[in-house]
């Protein structure tokens, strides 16, 4: 691995940790990031594995309240309830995503256009939903009903399309669903644990035979660079979406795809 492809595979480690947890697609950016830079992962798995530093880094933040709950689960119902619905909220995920894999992977990956677009038009409703979501009726996390929680999981399969967002849509379905802006957000933190790590987990089995000394160096890099990132997204995004709202996401998603679709119509 030479010198620029470390920086490439650090940039983009960088890049997963700063977008993974805010709703604008970290998929979306890395792939559309790749594409400009020249970058290809082998069986497109370095932009999927590197979600595991990202994930590591929910794990730590959240490890004593995590390890408070699972303690609590055998005496506590409301605990055992919020393990249910993170579990439940996961399930479509599993399901679909096992059956669509290949063609996500081998079709959706490959079409920057797509992203691009997915991109405005994800800005533009949360923007929307920013807006004019209900009045919240859910305020904590851990306490949503599980037919809420199994909505917002099917929902999350719409984050299968790069560009959508995973914690896009996981929020702005939460907000729809009367959730509180922190709560949503938390929630999604909450889900991407199981949905990161099983993507984590397919996807090197699907690739294991295309990974080498080279793809590994990068994961490696990629996933360090993602970690330390997304450790310090997470301890600001809670407090800046509870005083300001999603509203800086959307139009950060609207430039970056309006600049990514102008490019490529301009054959870059």
């Amino acid at each position: 691995m030479d010198g620029s492809t470390t920086l490439v595979a650090a940039f983009l480690g960088l890049l997963e940790g700063l977008t993974e947890f805010i709703p604008v697609s970290s998929t979306g950016h890395l792939l559309l990031a790749g594409h400009f830079l020249g970058f290809q992962s082998a069986g497109r798995t370095f932009e999927v594995v590197i979600q595991l530093g990202a994930v590591l880094a929910i794990l730590t933040i959240y490890a004593g309240r995590l390890l408070a709950v699972f303690r609590a689960a055998p005496h506590d119902p409301v605990a055992r309830r919020f393990i249910l619905s993170v579990l439940v909220a996961f399930l479509p995920a599993v399901v679909i995503g096992v059956l669509a894999h290949d063609f996500i992977k081998t079709v959706l990956f490959e079409t920057p256009m797509l992203i691009a677009v997915m991109l405005i038009l994800g800005g533009f409703i949360l923007l929307v939903v920013d807006r004019i979501a209900p009045e919240p009726r859910h305020d904590d996390a851990m306490r949503f009903p599980l037919p809420m929680a199994l909505k917002i999981g099917f929902i999350q399969c719409l984050a299968m399309i790069p560009g959508v967002s995973r914690s896009g849509a996981t929020i702005v379905g939460a907000l729809m669903l009367g959730s509180s802006k922190r709560a949503a957000a938390e929630f999604s933190f909450f889900l991407s644990m199981p949905t990161m790590a099983g993507a984590f987990a397919y996807d090197l089995y699907k690739n294991r035979d295309v990974l080498d000394a080279t793809a590994l160096n990068e994961i490696a890099i990629g996933f360090g660079m993602a970690f330390i990132s997304a450790v310090l997204v997470v301890k600001w995004l809670l407090g800046y979406v509870s005083k300001h709202g999603y509203a800086l996401f959307g139009w950060w998603r609207i430039v970056v795809g309006g600049v990514a679709l102008i490019a490529l119509l301009a054959g870059f």
